[in-house]
């Protein structure tokens, strides 16, 4: 299976998830907070839609890449997950990079929150992403789904009808 930046954020966020969504079994679709999330990607930054262009690396999307600055740009509804965000981004940061593309500056942008978290290319590993790879990939080839977590963060998650319908 070819891991995506999808995967890797998942990994950040809940093992079952990861597990679920590698398995084909996709909820986004019917998340109300998926569609809140695409519309804010898709409207915050119109004017600019010519500067940036999205791109696909090897079954990942990059929604926003600039060419003549190398510089990504990843909006986001809210930073409630910014570790799972800035785990995506270094992902991507990783494919270009494999993909010899040039990687400059990495922004994750929080409009609602009005924030904005910068990747240091210092900051970027690749030991780091390998290593999340191995482990996304084991929990993939897991026989059982993991165990639900319990967080409160469950109550609005897409899987949330999944994971608890028979509570």
């Amino acid at each position: 299976m070819q891991l995506t930046a999808t995967h890797i954020s998942y990994l950040h966020i809940c093992h079952r998830k990861l597990w679920l969504y590698a398995s084909g079994i996709t909820m986004e679709h019917s998340s109300e907070n998926v569609k809140i999330g695409k519309h804010i990607d898709e409207s915050t930054y119109e004017r600019e839609s010519d500067k940036y262009k999205e791109i696909e690396l090897d079954g990942s999307k990059i929604d926003r890449y600039d060419y003549k600055t190398a510089t990504l740009h990843e909006v986001k509804k809210s930073s409630k997950f910014e570790q799972s965000h800035i785990a995506q981004v270094k992902f991507y940061i990783y494919l270009l990079k494999r993909n010899n593309l040039p990687i400059a500056n990495a922004i994750i942008d929080y409009p609602k929150n009005r924030k904005i978290t910068t990747i240091s290319m210092d900051d970027y590993s690749k030991e780091e992403i390998e290593d999340w790879i191995n482990q996304a990939n084991s929990i993939i080839d897991l026989e059982l789904c993991p165990p639900v977590i319990n967080k409160p963060f469950c109550k609005t998650c897409s899987y949330f009808e999944f994971c608890y319908s028979g509570e």
